[in-house]
């Protein structure tokens, strides 16, 4: 049999692997030795909890994140096919709004099986949880990081929500939830309508769908999202 490469996801908060994954999951992660990560530390505390505690010195990590070279990326093709080997992301699904989405390409230019497993996507959680479209969406990912070029980019989304009625996804990193959140207030029309879901599935768990009119009202009573992960989703 020809070797595999599998997506294996992992806990979006700080749960044991058993409380989220399936046992086939899981089974899977004990039968592999070659991994690729995105961050070895992390992927370290998750192989132990998943299975491999004490024997992790058996297991060949390689680094892949968005600081790994792309050249370096690229030398790791010689390894697939090698064996089976397992894609590993910091928290969810690996290759969605992830860096190793350049491995899956690479494995599937060599004719390396690509199998991925079931486990849980906070895009989807919070598309799910939102009570927005579910049938017709969009994921745009990180939006610019300067105020004028995002809100110009929130007024576009906006435009294209409303034209397509289109469910817009879109992430940003935990110190800028809350710039982002106040140019979505300023920037769209009072009866758009925004999902806010941070830490989905964890005990902190806080997922709202409200007007902008709404939204403007409980940034003035102080309301802050703080530096966690955050999914935001507009409906115009």
């Amino acid at each position: 049999m020809k070797a595999r490469l599998y997506l294996i996801p992992t806990p979006l908060g700080e749960y044991a692997p058993s409380d989220v994954l399936p046992a086939p999951v899981l089974a899977q992660v004990t039968a592999l030795r070659l991994f690729f990560v995105e961050e070895l530390r992390t992927a370290r505390r998750f192989l132990s909890a998943a299975g491999w505690k004490g024997h992790i010195e058996e297991l060949e990590l390689l680094e892949l994140n968005e600081h790994t070279p792309r050249e370096q990326i690229e030398s790791y093709a010689a390894r697939l096919g090698e064996q089976d080997a397992g894609l590993i992301s910091e928290a969810g699904l690996p290759a969605v709004a992830d860096p190793g989405a350049l491995l899956v390409g690479l494995a599937h230019r060599k004719g390396v099986e690509v199998v991925p497993m079931v486990g849980p996507s906070s895009l989807m959680l919070a598309l799910m949880a939102s009570g927005l479209n579910g049938q017709c969406f969009a994921f745009t990912g990180y939006l610019p990081v300067k105020t004028p070029a995002r809100r110009e980019a929130i007024a576009t989304l906006e435009r294209t929500s409303a034209r397509l009625g289109q469910s817009q996804i879109i992430i940003e990193t935990p110190y800028r939830n809350d710039a982002l959140l106040a140019d979505l207030a300023e920037s769209c029309r009072p009866a758009t309508r925004l999902c806010v879901a941070a830490d989905i599935t964890c005990p902190t768990q806080f997922i709202r769908t409200k007007t902008i009119a709404e939204w403007q009202k409980e940034l003035k009573k102080g309301f802050a999202i703080g530096k966690r992960p955050c999914v935001f989703i507009l409906l115009s």
